[in-house]
């Protein structure tokens, strides 16, 4: 759907990615509260924007904006305001005025092609009007690229950072070598890239093309969570992808090492046959830090905080009102003995209770605990059940999220953490990157806890930090395998536990069999329309016959994937048209954000 419209008012913008909240009003004088990523826009833009309607939780309608364009203010009124908002240096409203009543629809070509004219007006000089001209031009090329950028599927959130790197001449330079794009921005569309560079005279056996051709493979194996791959493997992919010779991959793959872009590693696989992987070298760098930092923290001198174990465990049982298993103590002894450890177990194992006692131990001994996970939710979890404040890892460490702007930047400076011992919770959700900023930020003798589910779903960054330290064997690590009473009485948590054994669902209590909370239910379907219906069912009354859910406030639809009948795009209309239709002469809404993506599961490379 397409609006046109001006800026009246820009309530909110990031300036980072430029994620804007702006108030658009229409040529039909409608007022319009657009969402998206708008870099370079200001109060008097006059805006083509491309999106849908969708409705907010909290704040009603509003247009979700896919792509935009700037265009030249329509009437000599809007043109003013946009000259008044301040965009160009010694235009105010008075002058902005004047501008208008001297030059009228001539204003614009007066800008562009004879700015010595606006020195007609009074409190202009001549050097001063080829300063605004320029100005306004420069404001005009800004607007040009978020449009030309769109042509390689790179969307508006990633102009801006383009605009830094490339500066005014942007253009010229993307293209004089496309290519360049892909060292700028992640996940971009290597195929539109590939194609403009070809029609603009790029050979097949370019060096170029065939570098970028590299890094955009490497680049494109991290979106499935991987650090590196074989090169046999990268060589193959790069072959298949731009149709040179492997002669000409190794040559690229040589130079590039050469440059320092990336690092090929020997290893010996199980055969003991030595074998070659391909990292791009930010990746490799994280991975190294997070190993050798690791090993430093194990190696500093140990602060043993419990001396007579059994006396001080028996103190907490008695202040936390929980009686320890006997591997939640080894787990709680693993920590007194280690510097670094990992305690790791499905869901209902008592790993927030073996949280809760380390706690109470170090405070017990005037020590300083810190908590924290990778996200907020996780964290604000993470208080309610212990009592105790709990930090999103990029708040504890004063970092931003990368994943906004595609930065891979390994020696970023972080903040570094005052604790005595830092227990991370969640740490299957920890990639590789975010695992390197925490080991920078911690100083030796500090006690380092590592908390999760080795069989969740890895972290949606690159790596799977908490299996492979597991499977390091360098770290003391502690598997929870026990499912206490209270919490074995859900059904949820005891399917979690028969999926990762291989069994199959309990759906129901069989005869002789403990009762368990009705939380749970499998209904097996294969019909496509049939799985819509049943969702639709249970979303508007179904559910209901379980305890008092709103579907806005209670329930969550998820899905693994976003096209077909079944995907958050469809089935987010269909429920819109069940649960929340819009009425007759109201502009149609899709995808109104009930239906959420899950990831599936990977395989390592």
């Amino acid at each position: 759907m397409e609006l046109q419209g001006e800026v009246t008012d820009i309530i909110y913008q990031n300036e980072v990615n430029s994620y804007t909240i702006a108030v658009i009003e229409t040529v039909e004088d409608e007022v319009i509260t657009c969402v998206g990523y708008l870099p370079f826009i200001n109060v008097g833009d006059t805006l083509k924007v491309v999106g849908n309607f969708v409705v907010h939780k909290d704040y009603g309608e509003q247009f979700k904006v896919e792509t935009f364009e700037k265009i030249m203010p329509q009437t000599l009124e809007s043109l003013e305001r946009y000259l008044s908002n301040g965009v160009i240096k010694g235009i105010g409203p008075a002058t902005a005025r004047k501008i208008i009543e001297t030059f009228g629809e001539e204003t614009v070509s007066i800008f562009k092609f004879e700015p010595q004219k606006l020195a007609r007006i009074k409190g202009i000089s001549k050097e001063k009007a080829l300063e605004m001209a320029e100005e306004f031009n420069e404001n005009w090329d800004l607007w040009q690229i978020v449009g030309y950028l769109d042509k390689f599927g790179i969307g508006a959130e990633n102009s801006k950072k383009i605009y830094k790197a490339l500066g005014n001449n942007a253009i010229n330079e993307i293209e004089e070598n496309p290519y360049l794009l892909v060292d700028l921005i992640r996940n971009v569309d290597f195929v539109k890239i590939d194609k403009m560079a070809m029609n603009l005279g790029f050979s097949y056996n370019n060096d170029k093309r065939i570098r970028s051709g590299i890094k955009y493979a490497l680049n494109k194996i991290s979106y499935n969570g991987h650090t590196t791959t074989l090169k046999l493997n990268l060589e193959k992919y790069v072959m298949d992808l731009l149709g040179v010779s492997q002669d000409e991959i190794d040559n690229n793959l040589i130079f590039l090492k050469a440059k320092g872009e990336i690092i090929i590693e020997q290893r010996e696989n199980r055969e003991q046959e030595l074998e070659e992987w391909v990292y791009l070298y930010p990746f490799y760098k994280a991975e190294l830090n997070v190993a050798e930092k690791i090993v430093a923290l194990n190696r500093a001198k140990n602060i043993k905080y419990i001396d007579k174990f059994e006396k001080e465990i028996q103190k907490m049982e008695k202040v936390t009102s929980v009686k320890l298993s006997e591997k939640q103590k080894e787990a709680v002894n693993a920590v007194n003995e280690n510097n670094v450890c990992i305690v790791t177990g499905g869901p209902g194992t008592g790993k927030t209770t073996i949280i809760k006692t380390m706690i109470e131990i170090y405070k017990f001994h005037g020590m300083k605990p810190i908590l924290c996970a990778p996200t907020g939710r996780a964290a604000k979890r993470m208080t309610e059940t212990t009592g105790e404040e709990a930090k999103t890892l990029h708040r504890l460490l004063e970092i931003g999220k990368f994943e906004e702007d595609g930065k891979i930047e390994t020696d970023y400076d972080v903040a570094p953490i005052d604790a005595d011992l830092i227990i991370v919770d969640e740490m299957s959700m920890v990639d590789i990157f975010l695992m390197n900023y925490l080991v920078r930020a911690i100083y030796q003798g500090t006690k380092l806890v590592l908390v999760g589910d080795v069989d969740q779903l890895p972290s949606v960054g690159p790596g799977n930090v908490l299996k492979d330290l597991i499977r390091s064997e360098k770290v003391c690590t502690i598997v929870l395998d026990k499912i206490f009473r209270q919490a074995a009485e859900s059904k949820i948590i005891l399917n979690a536990h028969r999926v990762n054994e291989g069994k199959s669902f309990l759906s129901k209590v069989e005869e002789g069999e403990e009762k368990h909370k009705e939380d749970f239910f499998y209904i097996k379907e294969t019909n496509q329309e049939q799985i819509v219906s049943q969702v639709l069912s249970l979303s508007k009354e179904r559910l209901k016959n379980f305890g008092d859910y709103d579907f806005f406030k209670n329930i969550q639809v998820l899905s693994p994937t976003k096209k077909g009948k079944l995907g958050t795009k469809e089935l987010n209309i269909a429920l819109q048209e069940e649960l929340n239709p819009h009425r007759d002469g109201e502009i149609e809404k899709q995808n109104s954000g009930f239906v959420y993506r899950i990831r599936g599961s990977r395989n390592a490379n």
